[in-house]
């Protein structure tokens, strides 16, 4: 490493100052791309300059935003990059500045190690053990480095290239009985694992499971909560019970056929997953989306929105009590369904953007269907208000409760309506406009207080939003083509398919082979339901990706449990899980 790396302009006074502040240390940056700037630091002062960056430079990145590994071992082009086995990426985020900054680390061996930056940012913990529960990178001074996301008595390290694939390269599974007692005894929690004392000051405390099961806890969760009577005194947030291996499967899909897998993360947002990743590959290929493409994307996101919100809004309220509600929003979600039934094919999991557009033009009667659902909402959402958020006993179980402060959001790295419910105003969608947002005029809905009712003030506030936003698809949807006219744009369009054989052969070798795509790394977010979710995707030059990595809103919401619980009363939590709106799918991926 060293100053002969082409450097990216932008970061040249950060450089400087990083170099006066650790002379001799060797900082480089990456050259600009389609990914956040890039900083090379090296690994044995990774900490300090992390610990600088955040509190102690002239322009600070207070949030965390991701924390991420690649396994280099089998990558051909790295140009300009230092030698490394493994590379760890930090992915910095000012708020204040709308700047964001990664800072890449290489690291050698078979059992890499680095140090911990729990110290820096509590929203570390989950990261690093994800990504030594995936790559088997060691962070010295881990509070608790243990498996995240897989069972504890997985071998090996999934992320890891040599890891299988496919279920075709390991045995059949198999759960004898020996195995599934060792299982279930894997599963036992253990107060001392935790650091956890049984007991304090003459004092037993009670350790309650909750969990895992569904109901309450929005997909499989297991929450072990430490009790002093019915007072929470901690609680153990325990996930992976949803891991798919996600991103594992990236590896082994195509550009294109990995589209679906996209719309299963986040299962209520539809197409609101398949956005950012199209995005990142339209920006690995230098694809330019035509209008009409991007004005049917956003009406269909917001569509999405609205239907997420709803099944929130239905399911919080029976979680604190309150049992019609949910009936009658689900079914206002049903109507919503049959738009995106008549325009896309499907429901929830419509699979419907596509590299370089959407997967067909609007069908003849959208208008009307969409038109005859923005005027019919607004009635109910105002009866919604009056038996929900006016009721005093919802009022009673969420005002005061599960609250946190602004600077515990930017420090958790808390985006979407929980960050807005603490009063700042930022939402990617105007401050950082995507797929024409910023032709739209809409309002950013925020609160004060940051708790369980202040959270759901800013959702249902976002409908009424997100219909404005609809009805000027509506008025001002642009004509011409809903797909791209570039040779990586996947499929190609169909007039041209059926025009010329030529284009029919590339038609197949793209849905077989799939697209080949240049070598570069892009990443790509979007404003989801539930905060900011987006991809980070890694290109060898080959017809799938080296790496995909997805960073999702839900996860550092969910590590946050611990500290907005304690204190609080055993009936609190259900409120707390409410109010926060995640999917355990989304955490776990």
């Amino acid at each position: 490493m060293g100053a002969t790396v082409q450097e990216n302009g932008a970061d040249l006074e950060l450089l400087r100052e990083l170099r006066e502040r650790f002379p001799g240390a060797g900082f480089a940056a990456e050259p600009a791309g389609q990914s956040p700037p890039t900083i090379w630091a090296p690994p044995e002062i990774l900490p300090e300059v992390l610990r600088h960056l955040k509190s102690g430079a002239a322009q600070t990145y207070a949030t965390l935003y991701d924390l991420t590994a690649v396994d280099e071992r089998l990558r051909r082009h790295r140009p300009d990059q230092p030698a490394g086995d493994f590379t760890l990426a930090y992915h910095l985020l000012s708020l204040e500045r709308n700047r964001e900054l990664r800072v890449k680390t290489a690291l050698a061996g078979e059992k890499p190690h680095t140090a911990s930056i729990v110290d820096i940012w509590p929203a570390a913990n989950w990261y690093e053990r994800e990504a030594w529960d995936m790559f088997g990178i060691v962070f010295d001074g881990h509070p608790h480095l243990r498996r995240i996301l897989l069972p504890p008595t997985w071998e090996g390290h999934p992320l890891r290239k040599e890891h299988p694939a496919r279920a075709t390269e390991m045995p059949p599974f198999q759960l004898p009985d020996a195995r599934e007692v060792q299982e279930e005894e894997a599963l036992k929690f253990r107060p001392e694992d935790w650091g956890i004392k049984r007991t304090h000051d003459d004092t037993d405390f009670l350790f309650l499971n909750v969990g895992p099961q569904h109901p309450g806890t929005h997909g499989l969760l297991r929450i072990v909560l430490e009790l002093d009577g019915e007072v929470i005194v901690d609680a153990m947030p325990d996930i992976g019970f949803h891991h798919r291996g996600a991103e594992k499967m990236g590896e082994r899909q195509t550009w294109h056929t990995y589209i679906p897998y996209t719309d299963r993360i986040d299962y209520l947002g539809g197409v609101l997953n398949n956005l950012p990743y199209v995005m990142a590959v339209e920006r690995l290929a230098g694809i330019e989306v035509p209008e009409r493409a991007q004005v049917i994307r956003v009406m269909l996101a917001e569509l999405f929105r609205i239907a997420s919100h709803l099944v929130w809004y239905g399911t919080f309220a029976q979680d604190v009590g309150t049992m019609s509600p949910v009936f009658y929003m689900f079914t206002d979600r049903e109507r919503l369904f049959d738009i995106i039934a008549a325009i896309c094919g499907d429901r929830m999991h419509p699979n419907w953007f596509r590299i370089g557009g959407v997967a067909q033009d609007l069908p003849r009667g959208w208008e009307e269907l969409v038109r005859d659902f923005i005027a019919y909402l607004p009635a109910r959402l105002k009866e919604y208000d009056r038996i929900v958020m006016q009721n005093r006993i919802f009022k009673g179980r969420t005002k005061g409760v599960g609250a946190y402060s602004l600077a515990d959001a930017i420090e958790w790295g808390v985006t979407g309506p929980g960050l807005r419910a603490c009063g700042l105003a930022w939402d990617l969608r105007k401050r950082r406009p995507y797929s024409g947002y910023e032709q739209f005029e809409f309002e950013i809905p925020t609160a004060t207080t940051g708790d369980c009712y202040d959270r759901a003030q800013v959702r249902v506030a976002e409908i009424y939003q997100s219909l404005r936003i609809v009805g000027q698809c509506v008025d001002n949807m642009p004509a011409g083509p809903c797909k791209a006219d570039h040779p990586l744009t996947t499929p190609p369009p169909r007039e041209r398919t059926l025009h010329d054989i030529e284009t029919l052969i590339t038609h197949f070798l793209q849905a077989g082979w799939g697209p080949v795509m240049p070598p570069g790394e892009a990443t790509a977010a979007v404003e989801g339901a539930k905060g900011i979710n987006s991809y980070y995707l890694i290109s060898d030059g080959g017809a799938t990706p080296y790496r995909v990595r997805i960073r999702t809103p839900s996860f550092p919401h969910l590590q946050m449990i611990p500290l907005i619980s304690r204190g609080s009363m055993i009936p609190d939590l259900l409120a707390i899980l409410g109010s926060m709106d995640y999917v355990l799918a989304d955490v776990d991926r």
